[in-house]
């Protein structure tokens, strides 16, 4: 059965999917948006909730290579690969080390800050476009270290951040206390981002930008998109279900799942799933004032609305294997070493993809088959904070303006 054409159809009801669709509906384009399960299903309702704008850095970079075989010895660990998905991985994380070069570091750097400047500069104003801006939350991060040692490991990922412009203060453990009281004495030393900044809560947030497009003429349907296929005047989406529609222009931002559709249309674009884990206590559980960024140990303690959240790791183990919960067990059971006050009780937890691409950057541009179709995914740790900014140019491609900013870097036929 073939459905009436549409101007735009979206896959993917997450927050860079939901983003380009409004970015895409201001510009007059009529949309419609596909997902599997709906809005907020996927990581977008499980992340941090920050806008890491000052996370210009990689996650590919010589650091993590330097602290990667430690972690991999502890199955519960800050990285992970669990056994039975080591061969499959194989060769992303060998794109991974070869991403991990200086030269390549220096050029995903530059990258990444364009796409991060981009995203800061629209974020205000498409907060207010959408009336989410009292979610909109300024207070900061807090990376912590055990030692001088440690503080000076990382002091050239800072220098590299300061002269971006990009506001900071090393401090002693004193000065820590002022500003989160309550880290253990083991954190000596700490940097804090004042430009950190977060959202009340990234399920709540997304939903609201679903009501947002809605209640401004956009449709949002269930649907597991299985295939694309390019037609003359446009492309045709096959479902799951054996429908058929057809629109003039594809936005593919289906997260984790996205390079199996992108399959359909010739393109291996290599993305795998960074598993993120979490557990969200209730929110007398600590008094926390600002997020807290345990970097040595890969998870982060975020105030939310709804709750503390105690997050992170990465468990690169696909879509397929059974969540391992026990990790966000030691995350949880690190956080109340960390944190003494912390009370553990009552939390809920949860495991999500997150699609990542070797080089740390997203895929961000027209499919190879066709024009068309425009990719936005890959995004990593990253969805969030740079989802406002990939829909300004997933914007500009739809309608034929040359993008805000150089994009080249996140070709997704770079690979």
């Amino acid at each position: 059965m073939m459905e009436e054409q549409a101007d735009v159809i979206v896959i993917g009801a997450g927050v860079v999917g939901l983003s380009a669709a409004i970015a895409a509906q201001a510009r007059g384009l009529k949309v419609t948006v596909l997902d599997r399960e709906g809005p907020a299903a996927g990581a977008s309702a499980g992340n941090a909730g920050a806008f890491a704008f000052t996370d210009i850095l990689p996650l590919a970079s010589p650091g993590i290579l330097k602290k990667a075989p430690k972690w991999l010895l502890d199955p519960l660990g800050p990285l992970s690969v669990p056994p039975a998905y080591a061969m499959q991985i194989a060769p992303w994380m060998f794109r991974f080390w070869r991403a991990c070069s200086p030269k390549r570091v220096a050029h995903s750097t530059k990258a990444q800050t364009a796409l991060m400047d981009l995203s800061k500069a629209e974020l205000e104003p498409f907060l207010r476009q959408t009336g989410t801006a009292p979610m909109l939350r300024k207070e900061g991060n807090l990376q912590v270290y055990e030692g001088e040692a440690e503080l000076k490991a990382a002091l050239p990922g800072w220098q590299a951040r300061e002269e971006h412009g990009i506001e900071l203060h090393h401090l002693n453990a004193r000065e820590m206390a002022e500003i989160q009281p309550g880290l253990a004495q083991r954190f000596t030393h700490g940097t804090f981002t004042p430009g950190w900044f977060s959202i009340s809560d990234p399920r709540l947030y997304t939903l609201e930008l679903a009501e947002h497009f809605r209640n401004s003429g956009g449709t949002i349907e269930r649907a597991e998109v299985t295939a694309l296929r390019p037609v003359g005047d446009g492309v045709e989406i096959v479902t799951a279900d054996g429908s058929v529609r057809r629109a003039s222009k594809v936005v593919l931002s289906a997260g984790a799942f996205s390079h199996r559709i992108a399959k359909t249309l010739g393109e291996n674009i290599p993305l795998e799933t960074e598993r993120g884990y979490n557990t969200t206590l209730p929110s007398d559980a600590f008094d926390l004032r600002t997020q807290v960024t345990f970097g040595g140990h890969g998870f982060v303690v975020t105030r939310l609305s709804t709750g503390i959240r105690v997050g992170g790791a990465v468990e690169l183990g696909g879509l397929k294997l059974a969540p391992n919960f026990r990790r966000s067990e030691a995350m949880l059971k690190r956080a109340q070493a960390f944190l003494p006050g912390l009370k553990p009780g009552g939390g809920v937890q949860w495991m999500g993809f997150r699609p990542s691409l070797p080089d740390s950057l997203p895929a961000i541009g027209t499919a190879r088959a066709t024009r068309r179709v425009v990719y936005a995914f890959g995004h990593g740790h990253l969805g969030l904070t740079q989802s406002v900014g990939t829909a300004r140019i997933v914007a500009d491609l739809l309608t034929g303006k040359t993008p805000a900013i150089d994009i080249a870097s996140f070709s997704p036929q770079r690979f």
